[in-house]
């Protein structure tokens, strides 16, 4: 079969290497993980989906998928790779409290719309990451994680084409077991065209961040710990390092030197806020500080995430808990002193709702976990060498406090082998996606992301 015949089947454009618009078709945000498809289809549609999805299966092509381009596991070269930039429809039904999201709607994007009628969504802290694709892996809200739990949780219903081609409609009823896997099993099934997600009565909070000076870090870091100690579940709390390049877009403050990041959501009012606090914010001289009241809509501006395309490489752990010892351990490994290319090593509060069992079960695991690392490195395409060793070596120095699991979120495209993948799930989890897998995709077409591969 060739692409003229797929084109024909297909309202958007197919594209080939060397065609107009290949380049732009196939552009991930994370600019290290672009590569090659044989094939790209700009679906617009279920139906564009559903024959992109069928003509892979005929000719033997993996099937590659992006929406926002944030959650890219590795490079497409070879395959058919589906972009869902398109399918950015949403549907707010306030009176049931859920939200209906096409592939590519983007976090901002739903939270305006959501804002409009009271209520948010669970979001992480980029706006520019995709609801679904994020939702899918766990969804772990930097404001909202503690107090409501994953946004996996907070799933309704989802439409997935799987790899017979085959558009169905899953929840807790439909297909239980598949509408279990989804939810934290990313994209391994099959092509998630639409989810329906909960909303929550979110319209505003305290919260944003304060930069300290780097020699700072040690008061800081010991204010988190305090901080989030016995902190109520309204309170969510994480601490970086950060090495900003002295470069003009970044604020004078902070060029060209190694800062602290301290990061504070309260969901409580502002005067319990600002005591729970004020502690952390004496730890230090702040170079700049942002905390205070703000919409719910603000949120980007507490992490202040890149948005823009950058060739990004990150390393992550869980941790069963992060004591004064562990401190010692990251400040030597990431601290005053320390040259690295690492541009952020984040200590991440986790616990409260997100170690709770949902109410519909899912397969998001390590619900145990305390706290989340997470180190990121900016640098030119093709330097996952060069950039190894400086990411891993602050993550082993806190080998001693680490569960052993990670989040799926977090993987990165040094991990995409089957051992590295079930470190993502509890032992049994592992083994009933891998079931699930070989009931509906057992020639595993969908197997360039963090692959779960199908039995045997």
């Amino acid at each position: 079969m060739s692409t003229d015949t797929l084109a024909a089947q297909v309202t958007g454009p197919v594209l080939t290497p060397g065609d107009a618009g290949y380049e732009e078709e196939t552009a991930t945000w994370n600019i290290a993980m672009t590569g090659r498809p044989a094939v790209a289809v700009g679906a617009t549609s279920v139906a564009d989906v559903q024959a992109a999805v069928r003509y892979a299966a005929a000719q033997n092509l993996p099937v590659a998928v992006t929406a926002t381009g944030h959650g890219q596991a590795r490079p497409a070269d070879g395959a058919l790779l589906i972009n869902l930039r398109r399918m950015n429809e949403i549907a707010i039904d306030a009176a049931a409290g859920t939200a209906t999201v096409g592939a590519a709607v983007e976090v901002q994007n739903l939270v305006d719309a959501a804002a409009a009628h009271g209520l948010a969504p669970l979001a992480g802290s980029s706006p520019n990451v995709g609801v679904v694709g994020y939702t899918l892996g766990g969804g772990l809200s930097s404001t909202l994680g503690r107090t409501y739990g994953w946004a996996a949780d907070h799933v309704r219903a989802a439409e997935i084409v799987t790899a017979d081609g085959e558009l169905r409609h899953i929840d807790a009823d439909t297909e239980p077991d598949l509408f279990w896997a989804i939810r934290g099993g990313k994209g391994n099934f099959g092509v998630v065209t639409s989810l329906t997600v909960g909303l929550v009565p979110v319209t505003r909070m305290y919260a944003g961040g304060i930069f300290f000076d780097g020699a700072d870090a040690r008061p800081v870091i010991d204010a988190f710990r305090r901080l989030v100690a016995d902190a109520p579940d309204a309170l969510t709390s994480s601490v970086a390092l950060f090495r900003f390049p002295p470069l003009p877009f970044v604020p004078e403050p902070l060029r060209g030197k190694l800062t602290v990041h301290l990061r504070f959501t309260y969901l409580g009012s502002a005067e319990e806020g600002a005591a729970l606090l004020a502690d952390a914010r004496a730890a230090g001289t702040p170079l700049i500080d942002a905390v205070g009241e703000m919409p719910y809509t603000g949120f980007a501006a507490i992490h202040a995430d890149p948005v823009d395309p950058i060739p990004a490489y990150e390393q992550g752990a869980l941790l069963r808990d992060f004591p004064a010892e562990a401190a010692d351990a990251l400040l030597e490994a990431a601290g005053p002193g320390v040259e690295t290319p690492v541009l952020a090593f984040e200590i991440r509060q986790l616990g409260g709702a997100l170690s709770r069992a949902p109410e519909v079960p899912n397969a998001v695991g390590h619900r145990d976990a305390k706290f989340s690392v997470f180190a990121a490195a900016a640098g030119a395409p093709g330097m996952e060498k060069e950039l190894r060793e400086p990411l891993f070596g602050p993550v082993r120095a806190l080998a001693p406090w680490a569960t052993g699991g990670r989040q799926i979120n977090f993987f990165s495209g040094y991990e995409t082998e089957a051992a590295d993948v079930a470190t993502g799930y509890e032992p049994a989890a592992w083994e009933r996606l891998r079931t699930i897998k070989t009931a509906v995709d057992p020639g595993n077409l969908f197997r360039v992301n963090h692959n779960i591969p199908p039995l045997g």
